[in-house]
């Protein structure tokens, strides 16, 4: 079964009496559980391919179904709503809320469902303890270092239980080791069945995925699978 599902999206922006195509015509479809590397040069149509399956934007024309949901027509109200129950996000920067600690960066996504207080604390400290922060949970971002706050992201990530899970260069700000420790967990969630799509420049991080989406000019040039270790 398609849990996300394009259907000849294109993109354009217009730059003055320019217009450029970011996407021109782009079809794909991603099964349950799949773990999908994007890649391609920098202007190749990656970033915003995924900025549309995260509902951050929608697309010139085309179709994009998530789920039994066709989210390509919604108001920005809505796309809001899928944003906060159905999508997971992991972003290279982190995004923390830097006054928050970690559990309450944990818990933002289920203060915006209006989930209980104590449902809520009781799930964040459990998806801390997850990702190895159950004794890091009064902590604020300044005082964690960068794998730690990118464990954070995917604890908050989870929090929805969404249906993707989706991360832009996950490990782009990290050291070595901590860009691995990042990458077993993503494997690990995989494992257990969830969908991940991740954007990334780096061929190794790309092949412990199942599949590989390359872009170029606003198009996919290359579809391949089975590149697990």
């Amino acid at each position: 079964m398609a849990v996300v599902e394009v259907k000849n999206i294109e993109k354009h922006y217009s730059m003055g009496e320019i217009t450029v195509a970011a996407l021109r015509g782009v079809s794909a479809s991603f099964e349950q559980g799949e773990y999908v590397a994007i890649m391609g040069p920098s202007g190749s149509g990656k970033s915003t391919f995924l900025n549309i399956l995260g509902c951050l934007d929608i697309p010139t024309s085309g179709q994009y179904l998530l789920g039994d949901k066709d989210v390509s027509t919604l108001s920005d109200d809505e796309l809001s709503d899928i944003r906060k129950t159905r999508i997971g996000f992991i972003f290279q920067s982190f995004n923390l809320i830097q006054q928050l600690s970690v559990i309450e960066n944990i818990e933002v996504p289920l203060f915006y469902q209006g989930t209980g207080e104590e449902e809520s604390r009781e799930r964040a400290a459990s998806l801390a303890s997850a990702v190895g922060l159950g004794h890091r949970l009064n902590h604020h971002p300044r005082e964690l270092s960068g794998g730690e706050c990118q464990r954070v992201a995917i604890a908050r990530a989870l929090a929805n239980d969404p249906l993707i899970i989706l991360a832009d260069e996950p490990t782009g700000n990290l050291d070595s080791k901590s860009g691995k420790e990042i990458l077993d967990i993503l494997d690990s969630l995989h494992e257990e069945g969830r969908n991940v799509i991740m954007v990334t420049h780096d061929d190794q991080v790309a092949r412990r995925s199942g599949r590989i989406v390359r872009f170029m000019d606003g198009l996919i040039v290359e579809d391949g699978q089975d590149h697990r270790r």
